[in-house]
């Protein structure tokens, strides 16, 4: 099984807590050619009441929120909700003194507690391609949404950081990020298909960006927050930080393609 979506190993490891999200939140908000800004771009395409209450699944350390704290309408109650307890407490302290109103709640993607018909937008940022069964994932977020309600669903395409990828596999081909893509993941090439069995007026919209990293500490430290982090150590580690100084002494700068985009979606009467 790929690791993306074993759920024991994300839950264990890969977000026990926010140290390797973080790790490479870094790396893209030092080297991102768009300066604008991904979560700033993803807040603008929320396009709900002034009165609406929203459930982020997956939310991880609350960045959605906490860099558009200030956009934030009054009256938007807010449920933020990830599957890693110790994420969501993370969340948690992150917005603790915002003064805006939140609520947080561990919560499985495919086993939504709450009710009927409960919110008027969910959002599922960059996590659906972790869910071994999407199916349930959007039943339930169907079920959660009013009628009318709006379904916010961002991922990645397949040429996303496809040059780390392939800087990994060459300095060891054991070295793959996530140990290969699951047989049937969700991206922005399939996402559309996989969401209009559920919802209505699905719509994507693709963030144009790119990376140009020109220090090795940063990349080798993203390299680390993945499974990746398995091959990469004691003088392999070594060898690695070497091989990304070559690299850059060699070319100036490493240069990563980023495809990421949204979907938005509606909930219509369908069963």
């Amino acid at each position: 099984m790929s690791k993306i979506s074993d759920q024991e190993y994300l839950l264990t490891d890969q977000y026990q807590d926010a140290s390797n999200l973080n790790a490479r939140i870094r790396l893209h908000m030092c080297f991102s050619t768009n300066k604008y800004g991904w979560h700033r771009w993803v807040f603008d395409q929320i396009n709900l009441c002034p009165e609406s209450r929203i459930l982020e699944l997956g939310c991880g350390p609350g960045r959605l929120w906490l860099e558009n704290l200030y956009r934030i309408p009054e009256g938007w109650e807010i449920t933020l909700s990830d599957f890693s307890s110790r994420m969501l407490q993370e969340a948690r302290r992150n917005l603790c003194d915002s003064q805006r109103r939140f609520e947080f709640e561990v919560v499985d993607a495919q086993a939504i507690p709450f009710e009927d018909e409960s919110f008027d937008a969910v959002i599922a940022n960059h996590m659906l391609y972790h869910v071994p069964d999407r199916a349930k994932v959007f039943s339930e977020i169907h079920r959660v949404l009013r009628l009318g309600g709006r379904f916010y669903a961002s991922t990645i395409g397949r040429a996303h950081m496809r040059e780390l990828h392939e800087l990994l596999s060459k300095f060891d081909p054991d070295a793959g990020p996530w140990g290969g893509r699951p047989s049937e993941p969700f991206l922005l090439e399939n996402g559309l298909d996989q969401i209009a069995q559920w919802f209505s007026r699905v719509t994507p919209q693709r963030y144009e960006d790119a990376l140009v990293i020109t220090e090795a500490d940063p990349l080798v430290a993203y390299a680390l927050s993945t499974p990746a982090k398995s091959i990469l150590v004691g003088d392999r580690l070594a060898e690695f930080i070497k091989y990304v100084e070559q690299e850059l002494a060699l070319h100036g700068a490493i240069r990563i393609t980023k495809d990421s985009g949204i979907f938005e979606a509606f909930r219509d009467n369908r069963a």
